[in-house]
């Protein structure tokens, strides 16, 4: 659990933290999807606030407003180079008023490069999972090392990716202390 003293800032230092989630889809006529605009936001600002560094396409291409720009072949080198670098990948996957869950054909890719990468990931998305959520992304923790928060929850309180977050690279940061001691 996060603590209040004055080192709360530093908390993700050194951590490279890639935020994903819908963006060609969530692409409005005249605005972005605004409850997941607020969720990516969110979940960048407490990244940071916490001394992490972001990856986000969403802050590159502005919200949509520069998608056209980047080319097809641009995004998928960018997005898989961020994959690689960074030490856990953080998706926002809403659910639709219906109940669906939004489209991303994206960032189910980018959950498997994170699977196969080994990259631990923290899933923020209503739970239990949205009932047009596929079987492979529901039992995606069988085969990875893949944690969910609520997304709801989340919006109410974003500090609880902070968490999410150290306890998702805990493993790997063992490891290195046990390396770093030997």
């Amino acid at each position: 659990m996060t603590n209040d003293s004055g080192d709360q800032a530093e908390l993700l230092a050194g951590l490279n933290v890639f935020v994903g989630g819908p963006i060609q889809h969530a692409i409005l006529e005249d605005s972005f999807f605004v409850p997941l605009q607020v969720a990516i936001e969110a979940a960048i600002g407490t990244v940071r606030d916490h001394g992490g560094v972001v990856f986000s396409a969403h802050v590159v291409e502005k919200f949509g407003l520069d998608t056209a720009a980047y080319l097809p072949k641009d995004v998928s080198v960018r997005d898989f180079q961020w994959m690689k670098a960074c030490d856990v990948f953080v998706p926002v996957l809403p659910a639709l008023p219906d109940g669906t869950l939004y489209r991303t054909d994206g960032t189910h890719i980018e959950l498997g490069w994170a699977t196969a990468l080994e990259r631990p990931v923290v899933l923020i998305t209503e739970q239990p999972f949205a009932e047009g959520a596929s079987h492979l992304l529901k039992g995606l923790n069988r085969v990875g090392r893949v944690q969910s928060i609520d997304f709801s929850t989340f919006t109410e309180n974003p500090a609880l990716l902070v968490d999410a977050v150290l306890a998702a690279v805990r493993p790997q940061r063992d490891v290195a202390e046990v390396g770093a001691i030997a």
